[in-house]
């Protein structure tokens, strides 16, 4: 027997969803990450990409706001764990989240551009 109750398949999906609003509603980064994936999509949309375009950008975004969700939940977990005192390794371990949300953060900086530069070039040199 466990101590923790067993949920519905239902409820998982529900638990979720309440996880994404609380991200949103909490993290200024995540908002702006979805701003600018809506941006790219539209974007992406207007120089009619390809399916198999529009898989590798749903993917990159999703990275990106998977980290930066990952991101918040380590610093949540530490600052309630830690009480919000001050630590030194709590603080190492939030700049290492951090870290990687640049790292997925420039990794589809670079995508991006490998997507839409080719026909944003063709789309001036005509």
């Amino acid at each position: 027997m466990t101590k923790y109750k067993k949920g519905s398949f239902t409820n998982t999906f529900r638990n979720a969803r309440k996880g994404m609003r609380l991200s949103i509603k909490s993290e200024r980064n995540i908002r702006i990450h979805l701003f600018i994936a809506a941006l790219v999509v539209v974007t992406a949309f207007c120089l009619n990409f390809s399916i198999n375009k529009f898989c590798i950008l749903f993917l990159t975004i999703a990275a990106v706001i998977s980290a930066e969700m990952f991101n918040s939940a380590i610093e949540f977990s530490l600052d309630a764990i830690f009480h919000n005192r001050y630590s030194r390794m709590v603080g190492m371990a939030k700049d290492i989240a951090a870290g990687a949300v640049m790292v997925v953060s420039i990794s589809a900086i670079m995508v991006g551009v490998l997507l839409f530069a080719p026909p944003i070039i063709s789309l001036f040199s005509k």
